[in-house]
């Protein structure tokens, strides 16, 4: 028999502080490669003015972001913005999740404006196995 401790609440709160930052990290860093790789594909060049644009935020919130995604290995600053083999992985990825995840939604019935939001809320918050299961019954389907 498994016994279950009562957990304090300093207890419970560290397990979500921890994913809290952690999703604030690399939401942030994920929102940014795939829209640079959207920007590059669409105009052949992102800039950090384009960002802004795009997210719908300033221009100086947008150096601090690719300050930290260039020192974190992300992007290098060449005349615009460039991704890294890094963040060219992780901007792939991203894309691939949010291409599954539409496609779930859609195959549930669920209207293509709501699949909008929802994704951009989900994609970030849904782990690797649970991905890997909705690919499995969207391929076992069809």
């Amino acid at each position: 028999m498994i016994l279950h401790r009562i957990l304090s609440m300093d207890d419970r709160a560290a397990p979500f502080a921890k994913t809290r930052k952690i999703h604030r990290k690399y939401e942030s860093a994920e929102d940014y490669t795939e829209l640079i790789a959207d920007l590059i594909k669409d105009t052949g060049k992102a800039r950090v003015c384009d960002v802004a644009r795009k997210m719908g935020i300033t221009h100086v919130t947008v150096l601090k972001t690719v300050q930290r995604l260039v020192r974190d290995g992300y992007v290098i600053k060449d005349g615009g913005l460039v991704l890294t083999e890094k963040g060219e992985e992780m901007a792939m990825f991203c894309k691939k999740r949010h291409s599954t995840l539409s496609s779930f939604l859609r195959s549930l019935g669920v209207p293509e404006d709501v699949i909008a939001i929802d994704v951009e809320g989900i994609e970030h918050h849904i782990s690797r196995v649970t991905l890997e299961s909705i690919e499995r019954h969207l391929y076992q389907s069809q």
